[in-house]
C-alpha cells in the first residue's frame, strides 16, 4: 500500500513540475516581450516613437533614376537591405547625371557603374532603423564581400562607412532602402571613379 502511495506521489511531483516549468516560460516570454523595441527611440530615451516603413512611389521620388536601376536588380522576393546613394551623390561623387540620356556604350558604363555600387552596398538581410542600437557599431558584408560599418546616430541617421542617411525604412516588397549622402565604396573604387584633373 505504500508503495502505491509513493509511486502517485512521485507522478503527482512531475506533474506539479512539469507544471511549473511551463507557467515559467510562459511568465518569461511575456515579460521579454515587453523589452522588444516597439520604434525608434529618442536620443533622450523618455519615449519610443513608432517609425512607419514608406513604400517607394513608382516615379521614384526618394531614390532616383540610378536608385530605381540598383533596386530593379534585386529579386524582390527576398530580403535585402540597399544603401542607395541620393541623385546628388551619384552626380557628386560619380559624375552620373539622372538627367542625361544614356545610349549605347555610356548605358553599358552606366550599367556597370551602378551594379559595382550595388555590391558595395546591398546587404543579403533586412536591415531597419528601428532594429539597429544607437552609437554602436555593427559590421555586415556586403554581397561582394566589402565589410559595411554600420551604425545610428544620437539624432537617428544611420552611417554607413561614413556616409549618413537622408531617407531609411523605405520599402518595396521584402528589400529595405536607406538613401545615403553619398556613396558606399571601396577605396580603390573610389579611386577609379575619380576624374583625372581636379578641373574635370
Amino acid at each position: 500500500m505504500s508503495r502505491g502511495w509513493l509511486l502517485k506521489n512521485s507522478i503527482a511531483f512531475v506533474w506539479v513540475l512539469v507544471l511549473f516549468c511551463c507557467l515559467s516560460v510562459v511568465l518569461i516570454s511575456i515579460l521579454r516581450l515587453q523589452d522588444l523595441p516597439l520604434g525608434r527611440t529618442t536620443a533622450v530615451g523618455l519615449y519610443q516613437t513608432t517609425k512607419i516603413r514608406k513604400k517607394i512611389p513608382e516615379n521614384g521620388k526618394f531614390v532616383g533614376k540610378f536608385g530605381r536601376m540598383m533596386i530593379e536588380m534585386l529579386p524582390e522576393d527576398l530580403a535585402f537591405t540597399v544603401f542607395v546613394p541620393s541623385e546628388e551623390a551619384f552626380e557628386r561623387d560619380l559624375r552620373l547625371r539622372a538627367n542625361e540620356s544614356f545610349v549605347g556604350e555610356k548605358m553599358n558604363d552606366t550599367y556597370a557603374i551602378v551594379s559595382r555600387i550595388l555590391g558595395f552596398s546591398a546587404v543579403p538581410r533586412t536591415l531597419t532603423s528601428v532594429s539597429l542600437p544607437f552609437e554602436k557599431e555593427i559590421l555586415y558584408d556586403s554581397i561582394s564581400g566589402f565589410v559595411l560599418s554600420v551604425s545610428k546616430d544620437v539624432d537617428g541617421r544611420l552611417v554607413v562607412n561614413r556616409v549618413r542617411s537622408q531617407t531609411v525604412d523605405l520599402r518595396k516588397k521584402e528589400i529595405v532602402v536607406h538613401v545615403m549622402d553619398g556613396v558606399v565604396m571601396d577605396a580603390e573604387f573610389e579611386q577609379s571613379v575619380q576624374p583625372d584633373n581636379e578641373d574635370e
